[in-house]
């Protein structure tokens, strides 16, 4: 699905640089601005500084004079917004309204274009054009200081709607453990039941249930072959005289 950003009267360059960088995490790459402070905005050395090499994200982004010319193509316009309006689109929160809009996909509903709407840093976005939209988010924040810097937001939606989307596969570097298997285990007790025995702390002529009881223990831990070798170090130490 095409997703575009919209930044509507933007007046800082470095936050222009910032949401590119945010949208290039996410994986996004269609930038709008609308009629912003700097006409140059997209060249400006702050820009480029806070892009923080989303150099491709900034190349692609259009500047345009209107909204009506950042939404063509897009049927689907998501305006920002801290507080609810009295009149105009239902609020709701991201995460709320992509698992929904996600649902009727899924059902067949028809792709479409997915638009962001955010305002002026100063003034947010006016009224005007958050009644075009179909739903205005509010990201959840603290009541008495809920204000977001517009990358900051900006990056909190395209993290949620990259979730809604299917989000990306964690990689991991690391080698997976091999967990221990029950003779390796076994003679790790008994390792242990020996060092036990000579430090004094197991009784060999009333052993009660120690050994039944650390095996239990180990199980519920899951040990690796690693941590095998670690705990079988310890007995070693332990046995010494």
């Amino acid at each position: 699905m095409q997703t575009r950003f919209i930044l509507i009267n933007t007046s800082h360059a470095g936050n222009v640089g910032a949401a590119a960088r945010a949208m290039k995490t996410m994986g996004f790459d269609d930038l709008v601005l609308v009629a912003p402070r700097w006409a140059n905005v997209l060249r400006r050395e702050e820009t480029i500084q806070r892009a923080s090499g989303a150099l491709d994200v900034l190349e692609n982004a259009r500047i345009v004079a209107t909204l009506d010319e950042a939404l063509q193509g897009m049927t689907h316009l998501c305006a920002t917004a801290m507080t609810p309006r009295d009149f105009g689109p239902p609020t709701v929160t991201p995460r709320v309204h992509f698992e929904q809009f996600a649902s009727s996909l899924s059902a067949g509903g028809p792709a479409q274009g997915m638009a962001f709407l955010f305002g002026s840093e100063r003034f947010g976005m006016r009224n005007e054009d958050v009644y075009r939209c179909h739903v205005a988010l509010s990201i959840p924040s603290n009541p008495q200081f809920g204000s977001l810097n517009l990358a900051s937001a900006l990056q909190v939606i395209a993290y949620e709607w990259r979730l809604a989307l299917g989000g990306y596969a964690i990689h991991d570097a690391t080698t997976p453990a091999v967990l221990a298997d029950a003779s390796e285990l076994a003679g790790m007790l008994a390792h242990w039941e020996r060092a036990l025995v000579s430090i004094g702390f197991l009784d060999p002529q009333a052993p009660k249930k120690l050994m039944p009881r650390l095996n239990q223990l180990f199980n519920r831990a899951g040990v690796t072959q690693e941590e095998i070798h670690i705990l079988r170090g310890i007995a070693k130490m332990m046995d010494k005289p």
